[in-house]
């Protein structure tokens, strides 16, 4: 599974939630904001050892994270600063959001693990363009192979994430303990997906 590569069918389905910050004026910068702070609310609930209300707000942040996009693109108001400012949101919650599941339901050793991958399946994506040379944009989103590639990535561990919060909550199939351990599993298959592709597809000198 790889939703991200299936982005502009499945913007169709929440596209639309997009028209209600457009028309109260919200900019894309501010949503991030909003994406960021849901995030940390979540992560503080791990750590509080409330799964169903973490689940909540880490829904909540992913929801902000996809309306910053489509309220850029829609109101043309995307920027470059925007753009980063959105990488870097992600990876600040995402961050946040393992650390303290890790601390509360697993191990330090697995905790840093989910961490570290994480960090390195999205960021193997600007080495790529910056070593290989990916530049096309489409709307402002570079247009590169890596988008398809990794069956694993931000919104599949999310997901991921919020469903066995919920089995936290009900005492079922091992919680977070075991779904922490299942996700990092994952993000490192992918990752090494990703990586072999790159190995296959540019392990040749520059010219």
């Amino acid at each position: 599974m790889n939703l991200t590569s299936k982005r502009k069918s499945l913007k169709k389905l929440y596209e639309p939630f997009g028209l209600i910050f457009i028309k109260a004026h919200i900019t894309p910068n501010v949503i991030t904001l909003i994406s960021i702070a849901m995030g940390l609310l979540a992560a503080f609930s791990y750590y509080k050892e409330k799964p169903l209300t973490a689940a909540f707000f880490l829904f909540l942040s992913g929801f902000f994270d996809l309306m910053d996009g489509i309220v850029a693109r829609e109101t043309e108001k995307s920027s470059k600063f925007g753009a980063v400012l959105d990488w870097l949101a992600d990876k600040f919650v995402d961050g946040f959001v393992l650390f303290f599941i890790g601390i509360t339901y697993s191990t330090p050793l697995l905790t840093a693990l989910a961490i570290v991958v994480n960090m390195l399946h999205t960021f193997i994506k600007p080495v790529a363009y910056a070593e290989i040379g990916f530049a096309n944009r489409q709307k402002g989103k570079i247009d590169d192979p890596l988008e398809g590639i990794g069956f694993f990535g931000r919104p599949e561990t999310l997901i991921s994430i919020i469903i066995f919060s919920i089995l936290e909550h009900f005492h079922l199939f091992g919680g977070l303990e075991t779904g922490f351990k299942i996700i990092t599993a994952l993000m490192t298959l992918s990752l090494a997906q990703r990586i072999i592709y790159l190995y296959i597809k540019y392990n040749k000198d520059y010219d």
